[in-house]
């Protein structure tokens, strides 16, 4: 394993470090999360004519640029810190993968080059609050997530050659604004119950939408810089994604997406609590209480030394992550994930207190880094429960037999007791 970046990948993050820094300060992130489509289209743009964000990871035959994903990972890093509020999560990083594991030739030619080059955006709708299960980071993505039996989740049925999707599905991460949705629906009944992917286009107008039966609701989210919606589909027709030959295939894929997405959310957490840390110890330097700066006093130094190691252990697990993901390695996206939500909770919560009076303030932009790190934890988490699950996948807690009660020593009872 060479841990050294390569050259492209150093000039890919210094590129975007600079367009995000002089396009995506405080003020023009909350300009930018106020709009209907909850992101700056300009910039969403030059993200990608300039640098080719979206299809970064995607190959070449499909207008891509053909990089690994850790190279994605890295850009990820850098809009983590800008809490940049793009597409580029939904688009690149959910749906993108799967259109390019599952879809057939068809679909893979007429959607990915449109997607890398940022013209379509796309979003992953899983029924109720199901996404993490589905991504199989907080437990086992069997299907049952979809929503069987007649009622909840997203049902599908066939239609002469086609299909029709009827059902919910909440929180889903752009799903306003997005052209194309890639949706989870649970068909067969019982007797062959399965989970399939399919494409619903979602082209809006003036006038709203205009694919039949679809509606979409944004919601109020405490994260503003990940706008989400509610999808709601009374009939909707929709296209399979892929053949009856990669329908056994959609839950691995949708691990596998899992794995790259924690790998990233994880690069974002980082890349948020370094920025955090920064503007922290910069205010602690010149910010002044007996006469002298709050940053020398002892105690000060020792919890932003506390925050500073938690980030570069949070870093370091990021980093093997993404790296694992480009060689087929174990799956410690998850882990990786849950230790940079810790940094990034800990490193905004250190830097609200810090500031003093003006870190607690509802205009200080600390609070938007912890409303990262809660929102994250929300969506994707809650913490305990990725490492719970990675524990159980890796069978660290697997007993060799049934577990039995031990009586205490009868002196001991009578201890408790007295």
């Amino acid at each position: 394993m060479d841990a050294r970046f390569t050259t492209e990948q150093d000039e890919i993050r210094r590129a975007l470090r600079e367009v995000l820094h002089q396009r995506c300060g405080p003020e023009q992130v909350r300009t930018a999360v106020r709009t209907p489509d909850g992101h700056d289209g300009a910039l969403w743009q030059t993200l990608a004519h300039r640098l080719g964000l979206p299809g970064l990871a995607l190959p070449e035959t499909y207008g891509g640029v053909g990089c690994p994903v850790t190279d994605l990972v890295l850009a990820c890093e850098e809009t983590g810190r800008a809490l940049a509020p793009t597409p580029l999560l939904p688009t690149a990083v959910l749906a993108a993968p799967l259109i390019l594991a599952l879809g057939t030739d068809a679909q893979r030619t007429a959607l990915l080059p449109r997607i890398a080059s940022g013209e379509l955006t796309a979003a992953l709708a899983v029924p109720g609050r199901a996404l993490p299960v589905a991504l199989g980071l907080t437990g086992d993505n069997g299907g049952s997530w979809a929503g069987g039996g007649r009622a909840g989740g997203v049902q599908a049925r066939r239609c002469g050659t086609g299909w029709r999707l009827h059902g919910e599905a909440d929180q889903v991460l752009d799903g306003h604004s997005a052209r194309l949705l890639v949706v989870a629906a649970h068909t067969g009944g019982y007797a062959r119950s399965r989970t399939l992917l399919f494409l619903v286009p979602a082209d809006t107008t003036a006038a709203g939408n205009t694919t039949a039966g679809l509606r979409r609701t944004r919601q109020t989210a405490l994260d503003e810089t990940r706008p989400r919606a509610c999808v709601e589909l009374r009939d909707v027709p929709a296209e399979l994604l892929g053949d009856a030959e990669n329908a056994g295939h959609v839950l691995r894929a949708l691990a596998d997406t899992g794995n790259a997405t924690a790998a990233t959310l994880a690069a974002e957490a980082v890349g948020a609590a370094d920025r955090m840390l920064e503007r922290t110890v910069a205010y602690a330097r010149q910010r002044e209480q007996f006469g002298r700066p709050i940053g020398s006093f002892q105690a000060v130094k020792h919890r932003l030394a506390d925050v500073h190691v938690r980030v570069q252990a949070a870093r370091s697990a990021a980093y093997y992550a993404a790296w694992s993901c480009g060689t087929g390695g174990d799956r410690a996206g998850a882990l990786a994930l849950a230790q940079a939500l810790d940094a990034l909770r800990l490193a905004a919560a250190e830097g609200i207190q810090l500031h003093g009076g003006i870190g607690f303030t509802w205009e200080h932009e600390a609070h938007l880094y912890f409303k990262r790190a809660a929102g994250d934890e929300l969506l994707f988490g809650p913490v305990h429960r990725l490492r719970a699950h990675a524990a159980d996948e890796a069978g660290l807690f697997a007993t060799a037999g049934p577990v039995r009660a031990v009586r205490a020593p009868e002196t001991v009872r009578k201890t408790v007791v007295r």
